[in-house]
């Protein structure tokens, strides 16, 4: 054995002992470690499709759990892009029994700084966004490791296009993460699912008069909605961010768990 194999091989072991310790520690403390997040992410498949309406050629990450067939759940980026911390939520629902797709509406693109982030979201074709999102919902519901039901959860960027994946795609239930709810009650008429919403209600951005709208938009559309409002700020479930709350982010998470065993576990 040359030196090198015997490094790659003592690198192989250090990598699987630690994903072993990761397998028992909390989301949370994943999600916070750079290092953690990367060993979670590998454990995905990468998968390619050509998108229904468009012909557009999209990757994702794949998450299978042991047992089958599972419910699906779609999962959508923060405005950072498809990362790590992302892809390691895929694998905490794989691990909880269900079929997770890391999806990427940025082709690939992963935001370093506020400025980037800003530039990948103003680049983002509503049209593409919207054949992204239908296809792959389509294709997850034909997986042979699924039972026909999806889901989406989006945080931030990815909330609001969670809501669109209810809108445009008809998935079974949606998970928004203080994401943008300005679609009129017309447009939710389309939605044939439960909707669950987590808000902040010191957010600036997502904030209460839009969070209102959207409640009486969605009663207007007698669509079924669940709001949970938390006394924390935006982004409060990335351990990432300064704004991160540890109470309301493992709240809001057991509140999400439930949501998807009950419509699609």
């Amino acid at each position: 054995m040359t030196q090198q194999s015997t490094v790659n091989e003592k690198a192989g072991i250090s990598r699987r002992s630690l994903l072993a310790g990761a397998a028992g520690l909390p989301l949370a403390t994943i999600l916070a470690s750079p290092a953690l997040a990367e060993l979670s992410a590998a454990t995905a498949t990468e998968v390619t499709i050509t998108t229904n309406s468009g012909g557009h050629t999209i990757s994702a990450s794949l998450f299978t759990p042991d047992g089958t067939p599972a419910g699906a759940v779609i999962l959508i980026h923060e405005w950072w892009g498809l990362n790590d911390q992302i892809k390691s939520v895929g694998a905490e629902l794989a691990k909880l029994g269900y079929l997770a797709l890391a999806i990427d509406l940025y082709g690939g693109k992963v935001a370093t700084n506020a400025d980037e982030a800003m530039q990948y979201v103003g680049a983002v074709d509503e049209a593409v966004g919207v054949d992204t999102v239908q296809s792959w919902a389509k294709w997850l519901r034909n997986h042979p490791a699924g039972s026909g039901k999806v889901a989406a959860m989006g945080w931030c960027f990815g909330g609001g296009w969670s809501l669109e994946a209810a809108i445009e795609a008809g998935v079974d239930a949606s998970i928004i993460y203080y994401g943008r709810v300005t679609a009129p009650p017309e447009r939710l008429a389309s939605i044939s699912g439960p909707v669950l919403g987590h808000f902040a209600t010191q957010d600036q951005f997502i904030n209460k008069p839009m969070v209102d709208g959207f409640e009486a938009n969605m009663a207007a559309a007698g669509k079924e909605l669940t709001v949970h409002l938390y006394d924390a700020d935006h982004a409060f479930a990335n351990p990432t961010s300064a704004r991160y709350d540890d109470a309301d982010a493992a709240l809001s998470w057991q509140r999400t768990t439930a949501f998807l065993a009950e419509h699609i576990g």
